[in-house]
């Protein structure tokens, strides 16, 4: 049997590398917060301590640890597979204490941490921050949070719901006029709905002890997660967390569930998959699925309609980007020497959104089907509600994933988290490389001017490997359904012949020939 110590080893490694490069304080990779007035974490070495880390240091360890979890995630879920039946509460507990040691240093690689104190902080001021941008601030008077932000976003309005632009002003509430209290706080906030929505997963596995450890492995302690969500501080798991929640409801009320997935589209609209999914989980049950509707019409109308109408227009400024590490980044690049950037760009969203659809439905086709705890005894798994939702969300949360043109290691969140549930497949190893080369293509990842080698380098990861991985994973999943494909045909045809029927068969066909020939001259 594979070693799972190994594998739990390796992310350890992992996170402690992490935090080395963090506790370095600033440098090419972790973010500069300005002067500590507080005990408050994140803690790093104080100024002057050390010369300022060598970029090539830094990113080279960082670099390490990210393959390093992404091999030590690779071996621990070859030992589920053969037979590893972890402690749930073990592997739970050492997730945890990988994020929350991983949250004591400062944020790595993506400065967007920097832009939700921005955002916040201009609430603070009485600005709205889907019409006024930091930018607009910051160059006309002196602000002591704004004057740490860093490029590119400075310029753009905010782009988050109305609930992440509320947890961005609590945060400025608590952490004052400092931006490395501020980003302490987002931290926190980014954190505990990652733990949430871990703890759902593993309740939704209750009752199978496999599939327990199985959840809490590929969520709290995935490395891959450790190091997109706590260690860059992002606010993906709020959605997820209503989402899971919303999951949770489906069998008690529909109203209730409606309810918490329009406060996860109410936090990142990308979460309204997960609403597609619970209305195709009701497909058969219309009254509640009027239910849904009503309760997720109720939050997203009153948050959206009443309290930050801008917020949904804001949102939808997202999908004209294109992401470097993605498929489409290539394409993109060729592309814009024919035709001009719009055109591009709608060009490749049309083939995205077929992709999302074709990859969709590809998986629905191969994906197993395994019931989520409390499915009613007797009740067949695609019959139960929350496991037609649960998997219905995994196929279309990797249908966008992989063809959308603006993708991010941290989005795939929202595919982990019911991935976990169906159990074993080939998109676990699949989505834990696609993760790591996401995550190799934002170190560094932030705005600064780099060294040439570098610069080199890592653009050398951004514009060929890691598209180059996102296009094998799209083969991969194509190739999945084909020799699915033909298993199908072949148990629907019966047994192929042997060689020897063959040979028969074609005699009898030849003689057949030969004696019409003869009645025909006769």
């Amino acid at each position: 049997m594979t070693s799972p110590r190994l594998g739990l080893g390796l992310i350890l490694l992992a996170t402690v590398l992490t935090v080395a490069v963090g506790a370095l304080g600033p440098s090419a990779v972790t973010l500069t917060l300005g002067p500590r007035r507080t005990l408050l974490p994140p803690y790093y070495l104080p100024a002057g301590t050390i010369t300022t880390p060598n970029e090539w240091v830094v990113s080279g360890v960082l670099f390490g640890a990210v393959v390093i979890g992404g091999l030590g995630l690779t071996i621990a879920m070859r030992a589920l597979r053969d037979g590893w039946h972890p402690r749930v509460w073990r592997v739970f507990t050492f997730g945890v204490g990988l994020n929350l040691a991983t949250l004591m240093v400062p944020p790595m690689t993506s400065a967007d941490v920097l832009m939700y104190a921005a955002y916040g902080r201009l609430q603070k001021l009485g600005i709205d921050p889907y019409d006024i941008t930091p930018a607009t601030v910051f160059r006309s008077q002196y602000d002591p949070v704004l004057r740490w932000t860093e490029r590119p976003w400075q310029d753009t309005p905010s782009v988050y719901g109305p609930i992440m632009t509320w947890v961005q002003l609590q945060a400025n509430n608590l952490g004052g006029e400092n931006m490395h209290d501020i980003t302490f706080w987002l931290q926190v906030f980014a954190f505990v709905p990652f733990l949430v929505t871990s703890a759902v997963v593993v309740w939704l596995s209750h009752g199978d002890e496999l599939l327990k450890g199985r959840g809490a492995l590929l969520t709290i302690a995935n490395p891959l997660l450790v190091w997109a969500i706590t260690a860059g501080a992002h606010n993906e798991g709020w959605a997820l967390m209503f989402a899971m929640l919303g999951l949770m409801l489906m069998r008690r009320t529909s109203v209730g569930a409606g309810v918490l997935i329009g406060l996860g589209g109410a936090c990142k609209l990308s979460i309204g998959l997960y609403g597609l999914a619970m209305a195709w989980g009701y497909r058969r049950q219309p009254r509640k699925l009027v239910g849904l509707l009503v309760g997720t019409g109720l939050s997203m109308g009153l948050l959206y309609g009443l309290f930050a109408p801008d917020a949904l227009f804001a949102a939808l400024r997202n999908t004209s980007y294109v992401s470097v590490g993605s498929w489409a980044q290539p394409f993109y690049t060729l592309l814009t020497y024919f035709m001009s950037v719009p055109t591009a760009t709608s060009v490749l969203t049309v083939f995205s959104l077929a992709g999302t659809v074709l990859v969709a439905a590809m998986l629905s086709r191969v994906l197993p089907w395994h019931p989520v705890a409390g499915t009613p005894h007797g009740v067949a798994p695609d019959r139960d509600p929350i496991t037609i939702a649960v998997r219905t969300a995994l196929l279309l949360s990797v249908g966008w994933l992989t063809t959308s043109l603006y993708t991010l290691s941290w989005y795939d969140l929202i595919a982990w988290a019911p991935l976990a549930l169906v159990g074993a497949t080939r998109l676990d190893w699949l989505f834990t490389w696609r993760g790591v080369l996401l995550s190799l293509s934002y170190i560094p990842g932030r705005g600064l001017d780099y060294g040439e080698s570098l610069n080199a380098f890592a653009s050398r990861i951004r514009d060929t490997f890691s598209p180059g991985m996102q296009l094998f994973v799209l083969g991969s999943i194509a190739w999945w359904w084909h020799r699915d494909h033909l298993r199908r045909v072949a148990e629907r045809e019966g047994p192929a012949p042997t060689p020897r029927a063959r040979v028969i068969a074609a005699l009898g066909r030849v003689r057949s020939v030969r004696d019409r020939a003869l009645r025909a001259r006769h």
